[in-house]
């Protein structure tokens, strides 16, 4: 597949073939995951219970200096699978109890989804599918997943656009995912809450606060709220480590202080955002780190009789 799925718009050729144009996230057309999990450390709404059946692809179309899940991200650990096995893992991760089916960091893998999630739905799935995304992503690729997508779950990272070229690698981030986060509204519609608590439809915009840039944090949250007001649910996550090439750039390479965070809570709080979650407490340890062993990715093999 030539591929211009993202903003970046490489033309690379995705094929498996040795020798291609590689693709800047460096996925080819097999989908590689790194984990399958239930994951409980999600917005309540999102994890309930027993946790989101989390789907995590290896691969990504930013370079953010800071990211913890780098060794998946950058590094692309994973295992290859075939869309089929792709939709029978999510049957899997609702017979473990899951509250929803959530593809983390999915964009670069859009037709392959679209192709899985019909499958899986023919075989019985009802549980809400989530679209974890950095934010990164055009219109008319996620207009591919409309009647297939229930809840978006997209960063917002940077206002400033400098930003995200300094820390993701990426031109024009602001721009591109503010349009990308309409789009997204624009299929989903105001958040729906079910009786058992749950996000059945709608959207979640998470923002990570990072250190010495509060003031870009409040102008994300201003756009935020005067583009939806109380029709979407924000997330202010205080949960940032200095780690992987953090130490690059020396402003960045501490962890985030209390009073940056509280600045950005209670501006929140100023501006009238009432439907919103933030973290207490050190969210930023590495146990909260996933652990990308492959963990449900390929069928369990059962053992051979006597």
């Amino acid at each position: 597949m030539i591929c211009n799925l993202c903003p970046r718009r490489c033309n690379a050729d995705r094929s498996s073939v040795v020798g291609i144009k590689r693709s800047i996230c460096r996925a080819t057309d097999d989908v590689e995951i790194a984990l399958v999990s239930l994951h409980a450390w999600e917005e309540p709404c999102i994890s309930g219970k027993t946790g989101a059946g989390t789907i995590f692809f290896s691969h990504c179309n930013l370079r953010c200096c800071f990211c913890q899940n780098h060794e998946i991200s950058a590094e692309g650990r994973g295992v290859k699978v075939s869309v089929p096995r792709l939709a029978e893992i999510m049957l899997e991760e609702a017979e473990r109890g899951a509250t929803c089916i959530e593809f983390v960091t999915p964009g670069h893998y859009t037709r392959q989804i679209v192709e899985a999630v019909g499958i899986a739905k023919a075989r019985g799935l009802s549980l809400p599918v989530v679209y974890n995304s950095n934010g990164y992503e055009l219109p008319e690729t996620l207009g591919m997943l409309d009647g297939l997508v229930d809840v978006f779950l997209p960063d917002l990272k940077y206002f400033d656009s400098r930003l995200g070229e300094k820390y993701s690698g990426v031109p024009h981030y602001f721009e591109y995912a503010s349009k990308a986060i309409e789009k997204m509204f624009e299929m989903t519609g105001p958040a729906v809450i079910g009786e058992d608590g749950l996000m059945k439809r709608g959207m979640i915009i998470r923002h990570l606060v990072l250190p010495w840039q509060w003031r870009d944090s409040c102008r994300c949250l201003d756009w935020i709220y005067e583009r939806f007001g109380d029709d979407v649910y924000v997330s202010v996550m205080n949960q940032y480590m200095p780690v992987y090439k953090a130490c690059r750039h020396p402003e960045i390479n501490r962890p985030l202080l209390t009073i940056e965070y509280q600045k950005v809570v209670r501006h929140a709080r100023e501006i009238g955002i009432t439907k919103g979650f933030m973290q207490v407490g050190k969210t930023n340890e590495e146990k909260f780190i996933p652990h990308f062993n492959g963990e449900h990715v390929l069928p369990e093999v059962m053992p051979s009789g006597n």
